[in-house]
């Protein structure tokens, strides 16, 4: 009789206790609906707000480019008008948290308010300058400014990170703004159309002027250059002045991602373009202190080179006028289209640790 009263008493405990589990769940469940229902009717509001507008928005104000610039399209005048409120204060920070939150979690709130607050400088917005700027802007990076005189081309789609058929034509700058604004609108980007020179890198690498940041220094420059007189010139800058910098060396004839290091150029081996910056910069007096981003990958039977210049080429006279600008590489770089994503996204991965205070090897 005893044994069965325990019995009894025991699966009411049981019951009880399953009764409760269920009820929890049933209120989470509650809960985490409501605050999606509540998510999603703010971000309505903040989109039925905006105003259809038939007047063109200028998707820059400091972009001086050589010939026309496409004319805004429906999409792009929706975007700028929600990034124009956006960076007005118009918006719902947290309609900005819940899209970083994944951030947020792994930085901490102290962590991703560094980010936030931070201004930081891609020079080069090719295969790896475009990777890591879009990284940076979804990381919640809220200043940037991208450099580069180039236009985005069919060959180049192989790795640009958000170009379209629709983008060849126009400068990669520009492509990157109106891509990244229709994904972070509370992002300010300051574009720049223009090769990097050391004459120009005074005003290229200067503060951000403008809004409640007037005056605010680079916290980071991504060396996204190929380059080497630019590149040279580009980190011989930053580290004269104490301007953090990661620099990417070469992906092209690369192919395999897990060779990919971050180390000091003092260090860095088995890269041609590495190898040649760091000569360049020893005869300027620089011989360690800057991180790069390489390769150990070494050459070998059936890889990828770097293809020649053919005779031909040479008998049109000086190789030198083949190039896009004065000085620039002419040879045909191989390049596989993920291999410069990798690097780009580890310069970012960098630039958000250092920021952000995260562990992170020590000397870099």
């Amino acid at each position: 009789m005893a044994s069965l009263i325990s019995q009894t008493s025991s699966n009411s405990r049981i019951q009880l206790a399953a009764t409760a589990a269920v009820s929890a769940g049933v209120a989470v469940a509650a809960v985490l609906s409501y605050q999606r229902l509540q998510q999603g009717e703010r971000l309505s509001r903040l989109k039925q707000s905006i105003p259809e507008s038939s007047v063109p928005v200028p998707t820059v104000s400091n972009l001086n480019a050589k010939g026309p610039l496409p004319k805004p399209d429906k999409e792009d005048e929706y975007n700028q008008l929600l990034a124009e409120r956006a960076q007005r204060g118009d918006f719902d920070d947290e309609l900005i948290l819940e899209q970083l939150t994944r951030n947020r979690s792994f930085l901490g709130a102290g962590g991703l308010d560094k980010l936030r607050n931070a201004f930081v400088i891609v020079v080069g917005c090719g295969g790896v300058g475009s990777h890591a700027a879009a990284a940076l802007a979804r990381s919640g990076v809220s200043k940037l400014r991208l450099i580069d005189f180039d236009q985005v081309s069919l060959s180049s789609l192989n790795r640009h990170a958000v170009a379209t058929l629709a983008d060849v034509g126009i400068p990669k700058v520009l492509c990157l703004q109106r891509r990244l604004t229709a994904i972070t609108p509370w992002v300010r980007f300051d574009l720049r159309l223009q090769k990097f020179e050391g004459k120009v890198a005074p005003e290229l690498l200067a503060a951000w002027e403008g809004g409640d940041a007037t005056g605010q220094k680079p916290d980071f420059v991504i060396d996204a250059i190929d380059n080497i007189d630019s590149k040279v010139d580009l980190l011989k800058y930053c580290h004269d002045n104490n301007i953090p910098v990661i620099s990417s060396m070469g992906a092209g004839t690369k192919s395999d991602p897990t060779k990919i290091m971050v180390g000091d150029i003092g260090e860095s081996t088995d890269d041609g373009l590495s190898r040649a910056t760091r000569r360049r910069l020893k005869l300027l007096g620089v011989a360690s202190g800057i991180p790069v981003v390489y390769s150990t990958e070494k050459p070998g039977e059936g890889k990828a080179t770097l293809l020649p210049i053919s005779e031909e080429e040479f008998q049109k006279g000086s190789v030198g006028d083949l190039g896009p600008l004065p000085d620039f590489r002419v040879r045909i770089l191989p390049v596989l289209g993920t291999l410069p994503s990798y690097f780009g996204l580890t310069a970012a991965n960098h630039v958000i640790l250092k920021i952000t205070g995260r562990c992170y090897p020590p000397w870099v």
